[in-house]
């Protein structure tokens, strides 16, 4: 990511509050340059996504951290890139952990288990500044935004990404749910999306709604292309589908080319059957 170095607080200018993206070291094909964390506050500080378990990570946090008060860690979602390395710097900070508790799955941070209930809407005033829990379900179904009323930047995890679109999960994660959760926050104040991947974003709703007609245009493709192959695997539909992603990437896109299916088999313009998918 050009202009950012792991570990470095860089500022995110124009917000009216102090925030800082701090680069994570675990670049790779589907990381990108590594997950974004986010440490938010002057004296009460929020850190969000602490990312891996990473001691020069660690490091990096606490030395930006220094001798404040860091009162709680957000974590948009259990992901082995966005939430482990959260455990450490509770025990060192005594913050308190914010987020949803990790629902069945492979590749779910079993350890990051939050003292109490957080549900979507609610908020937490740290005096300068005031986030707000939005519960954004899609990509996995524990999935939280992070607002900061009246600031503008709403800090978007994996839901909205800058530069590729995200994975969608199932059976935990949801096309319909994701679709639902892209339009709710077409009703916030925007100004900047921060995500867990890539660069701010500062045309808001312009990235969702480009989002949400990518998934459509997908769907589309869908539906077309079951009509010219007829009732076929999903490792067939797949290279039909994503004809426009790199190869490596097909795995990843077979899982969201499965969310949409089951999306349009409960819309009942698609059926699954013994041997594949075909038209309903």
């Amino acid at each position: 990511m050009e202009g950012f170095e792991p570990g470095i607080p860089t500022l995110i200018e124009g917000i009216g509050v102090s925030v800082y993206r701090l680069l994570g070291r675990n670049p790779s094909p589907m990381t990108g340059p590594g997950t974004n964390s986010y440490l938010i506050g002057q004296q009460r500080l929020c850190l969000l996504d602490p990312g891996p378990i990473n001691s020069d990570q660690y490091d990096s946090f606490m030395s930006a951290i220094g001798n404040r008060k860091l009162e709680y860690i957000l974590a948009t979602h259990t992901h082995g890139d966005h939430s482990p390395g959260a455990a450490r710097i509770h025990i060192a900070t005594g913050a308190e952990l914010v987020g949803l508790p990790a629902p069945e799955g492979i590749a779910q941070d079993k350890s990051f288990q939050p003292a109490r209930e957080w549900k979507d809407g609610d908020e937490i005033d740290c005096g300068e500044y005031v986030v707000r829990l939005i519960h954004t379900p899609g990509h996995v179904s524990n999935h939280i935004c992070y607002y900061l009323v009246d600031k503008g930047i709403l800090f978007t995890g994996d839901h909205v990404l800058q530069g590729t679109t995200s994975v969608i999960l199932p059976p935990d994660g949801d096309m319909s749910a994701y679709l639902d959760s892209l339009r709710r926050l077409l009703d916030l104040e925007l100004l900047f999306l921060a995500p867990g991947h890539g660069g701010i974003m500062d045309k808001p709703y312009e990235e969702i709604n480009k989002l949400i007609a990518h998934r459509y245009m997908r769907e589309e493709k869908v539906v077309a292309r079951l009509k010219d192959l007829g009732e076929c695997s999903i490792d067939e539909l797949v290279l039909a589908v994503y004809d426009d992603v790199a190869r490596h990437l097909i795995p990843w896109a077979k899982k969201t080319l499965l969310a949409h299916l089951i999306k349009l088999e409960g819309d009942k313009l698609v059926k699954n059957t013994k041997v594949g998918w075909k038209i309903a």
